[in-house]
């Protein structure tokens, strides 16, 4: 078979399934890649969340041993979103990040790569492929940018020239030889809007970033969160979308065209206290559909008392004070004192010092006086 007439027929194909772009790489190491991530495992800036060792990281043949060629593709996603509800005293609300609207993006990608490999082993039933979206060990940001799909900005997103940095990717790995595409040469030159606009300076400038100052890291996490970042975190129930909002490469790109990326926007930006003393099963059945409760509700809730801090909100001193006195849980109960104690100031110091009596948890109570402090 004629590899430049088949690559042709993938990519047409790519189009009839939802795929809005798609280039193709070689499968040899990533080596300068590899170079980085030794960097980046040297200074602790990995979040802890990265499957894999270095070296599987960065050699494709570990994963699929057979593999010649990797295919990358890219599904553009909305940042609008329309009749959104708004924030109000009494009625405070918070926000998920675009990555997380609409369908689960690692299904939404899994069923274009089940299809995409379902048509080449329809005209090579001998081909071998391993598809992979996120949770794989490869970089698919370093993937889609060796294959052409764009350039490695400065807020270490892969800019694309038609769909910006709002876009989901994944890669199939494949034994057939593909031609591969040229890397995109591009570069944010001297703009560096991203990284003075961080809120908490985890991009560093030169392609790279520290995870675990990166909001987006900081909002998954499960345990209590620093003082620094509990002021820094705003309304955010799940990730941060601030270096892409800035960036000038994103201006005037919306896309809105996918059936299955449907918007809700009271599930997209809820009600804060509507979070606080929600079920298990409550939760599920209304955010389960969401990527951005993969670690279930615990960081949600903490992020939405931590917001409701942020907001100042009296109207939720009830529902605080009932979460803080019943919730098993050190740190949504701790967090819900420290909102307290944000939101009343010196009003509180006098509950907060007859609760701290009852409260025997060491972490609880450092919670407790972090919150009265000015």
């Amino acid at each position: 078979m004629d590899r430049y007439q088949f690559k042709s027929e993938v990519i047409q194909y790519a189009k009839t399934i939802g795929i809005d772009a798609i280039g193709f790489t070689h499968a040899e190491p990533f080596s300068d890649f590899k170079l980085k991530l030794i960097e980046h495992y040297k200074h602790g800036r990995q979040s802890g969340f990265e499957t894999g060792t270095i070296e599987e990281r960065s050699e494709p043949k570990r994963s699929l041993p057979s593999a010649k060629s990797i295919i990358s593709i890219a599904v553009g996603y909305p940042n609008k979103l329309p009749n959104a509800p708004k924030s109000k005293s009494g009625e405070r609300r918070g926000m998920f990040a675009r990555a997380s609207w609409g369908m689960d993006y690692h299904k939404l990608l899994r069923t274009r790569l089940e299809k995409l490999e379902e048509f080449i082993k329809s005209r090579l039933p001998e081909v071998e492929m391993k598809s992979m979206v996120d949770t794989g060990v490869l970089s698919d940001r370093e993937v889609a940018r060796r294959s052409g799909l764009g350039y490695m900005g400065k807020n270490c997103f892969v800019i694309n020239p038609d769909l910006g940095t709002f876009h989901y990717i994944g890669e199939m790995l494949t034994s057939f030889p593909f031609p591969p595409d040229e890397e995109l040469i591009d570069s944010c030159g001297d703009c560096n809007i991203c990284v003075d606009r961080c809120p908490t300076s985890a991009l560093l400038g030169d392609g790279n970033i520290d995870a675990t100052r990166c909001l987006s890291f900081v909002s998954q996490t499960k345990g209590f969160l620093s003082e620094e970042f509990k002021k820094k975190l705003g309304n955010r129930l799940y990730g941060c979308d601030t270096c892409q909002q800035v960036c000038p490469r994103n201006k005037g790109i919306n896309i809105t065209h996918h059936d299955d990326i449907v918007l809700e926007p009271e599930i997209l930006k809820p009600e804060l206290t509507s979070l606080l003393e929600i079920s298990n099963r409550e939760f599920k059945d209304t955010y389960g559909h969401l990527s951005g409760v993969w670690r279930g509700k615990k960081p949600i809730q903490r992020n939405a008392i931590i917001a409701l801090a942020h907001f100042k909100e009296r109207g939720a001193i009830d529902i605080l004070k009932r979460v803080a006195e019943n919730d098993p849980r050190p740190v949504i109960k701790g967090t819900a004192y420290y909102a307290i104690g944000q939101i009343l100031g010196d009003e509180s110091f006098e509950y907060i010092r007859e609760r701290f009596e009852f409260e025997t948890d060491a972490d609880v109570r450092r919670e407790m006086l972090q919150g009265i402090q000015e």
